[in-house]
């Protein structure tokens, strides 16, 4: 077992994903970013090349070996991107109550219409219906509709613009969130070897089932929840799906935003009530795209959703195209680690903690917690091969760190994404006994805990059974 520095372990449960892109393609940098808090890197299919996401991957890879700690690699998905068609003089400016036409002609547009080459939204499209152009600048809603054209009524908006997006808040499109492009990117990415897959454009379960028929056991499939649709399918998405993201970007366009902090505090909650890992993403620390410091607003942001519970923070455009990456990682962290040392903070994650299942897995993981508290553990060590033991020990959100063991790489990648998890690849496991000696041993070789204090161990007897945990023994470090 490779020695592990004590800088490389995380004194925080909330874990940052940070985005690789042309500010952050260097090995220099990529490092600088994990040894700044980075814990996941996200590779951003919707811009660069396949050679430039296979050399980030591999300059991860060449990261993990040099500091023995699992990095797991995210690879976004961009999904179908909805636009407007050209216009003959590049824009046009528009006003509020103006008639305006879309329809799947291809010629160059004018101040009354423009083409949609869409007929999957003409498809959907219902009299009443608002289309958002623009990310929301431009706001209209559908007066008459058939197979291949809307008339429209201008809500607001004063200027629109060729191939802007269009979004289309309040219908489910018959479209699929895999498109040709994504099917190539998605080959590009499980062949180098990424540990989840982010899929756009989610509206519904069907969508999960349909990307994974692709990727198998290849990589976890995380939904982005980006649309209404998603939302209010939350629970039937969340059975299918191994982790979801808050795509606050989009949903901000499509929801009025009063409504986004709600529905942020309800996706995390229910994720974290069916154990499945949770990222909060976009416009976090945007300010710092091109400023060292953030604004005191976006540090507020960044801790709600800390104080929220969601298993991991995202970074954007700061780390992968701004002028203070690393910085931002930094920040991110700081935040994260003040937020966590309120006195208020677990006191808030115990309120929000959803009844558990009448299983013996939930029983032995919630006397676990119950247990360490009691006793004074510093640690909850798991065993795991499939992740689930120690996914359930997240669900609890204990105050002390989850040390996972794993003889699986793939699975010690994907568990570093969960709440408070220190995950380590380990040589098999043949039985609970070896397992308390090795959780000790490494515990302390990892500066999880020192020689005297106590650790609560749990795992699946017999081993490599999912869903078995029903062991639980308290083992103390020795000399």
């Amino acid at each position: 077992m490779t020695p592990v520095s004590q800088a490389l372990r995380r004194y925080r449960q909330t874990k940052i994903v940070a985005t690789l892109g042309p500010a952050s393609s260097e090995k220099k940098t990529i490092r600088a970013l994990f040894d700044a808090g980075a814990d996941v890197f996200r590779l951003n299919f919707s811009h660069g090349t396949h050679e430039d996401h296979r050399a980030r991957l591999a300059l991860i890879r060449e990261i993990e070996r040099e500091t023995g700690r699992p990095i797991p690699v995210l690879g976004d998905l961009q999904g179908p991107k909805l636009r407007v068609g050209t216009f003959a003089k590049g824009a046009i400016d528009i006003h509020k109550g103006q008639a305006f036409r879309f329809d799947l002609d291809p010629a160059a547009g004018d101040e009354g219409r423009v083409s949609l080459p869409h007929p999957e939204i003409f498809a959907a499209l219902q009299e009443g219906s608002e289309l958002l152009c623009d990310d929301g600048k431009v706001r209209l809603r559908v007066v008459k509709c058939g197979k291949d054209f809307a008339e429209t009524t201008v809500l607001a908006g004063q200027k629109l613009s060729d191939r802007k997006g269009v979004n289309v808040p309040d219908v489910v499109l018959p479209l699929s969130p895999l498109t040709a492009k994504d099917l190539a990117d998605l080959a590009v990415a499980l062949d180098a070897g990424v540990d989840w897959v982010a899929l756009s454009f989610v509206q519904r379960a069907e969508d999960i089932a349909e990307a994974r028929a692709l990727i198998g056991n290849r990589a976890a499939v995380l939904a982005k929840l980006e649309k209404p649709a998603a939302v209010k399918n939350l629970l039937s998405i969340l059975e299918l799906a191994d982790g979801i993201m808050v795509a606050r970007g989009d949903l901000g366009v499509e929801m009025p935003p009063e409504d986004v902090p709600r529905i942020q505090k309800y996706i995390v909650r229910e994720a974290r009530s069916a154990g499945k890992p949770v990222i909060v993403a976009t416009q976090m620390l945007e300010s710092m795209i091109s400023a060292p410091t953030p604004t005191r607003a976006e540090a507020s942001d960044v801790a709600t959703a800390v104080y929220d519970g969601a298993d991991a923070i995202m970074l954007s455009a700061e780390s992968a195209s701004g002028q203070y990456p690393v910085e931002a990682v930094e920040m991110m962290s700081r935040i994260a680690s003040h937020t966590q040392n309120d006195l208020g903070y677990h006191t808030g994650l115990v309120a929000q903690h959803q009844p558990l299942l009448n299983t013996a897995a939930d029983a032995i993981t919630a006397a676990a917690k119950q247990v360490a508290e009691t006793i004074g553990a510093v640690a909850i060590a798991t065993y795991t091969t499939t992740g689930s033991t120690t996914l359930r020990a997240a669900r609890e959100r204990p105050e002390i760190p989850i040390l996972c063991l794993t003889s699986k790489i793939e699975t010690a990648r994907r568990l570093t994404l969960s709440f408070g998890v220190h995950a380590v690849h380990t040589s098999d496991i043949h039985d609970f006994s070896e397992m308390v000696d090795k959780a000790t041993l490494i515990a302390s070789r990892d500066g999880v805990a020192r020689q005297g204090e106590s650790i609560v161990v749990t795992a699946g007897v017999p081993f490599g059974r999912a869903g078995s945990t029903n062991a639980l023994r308290i083992a103390v470090v020795a000399e």
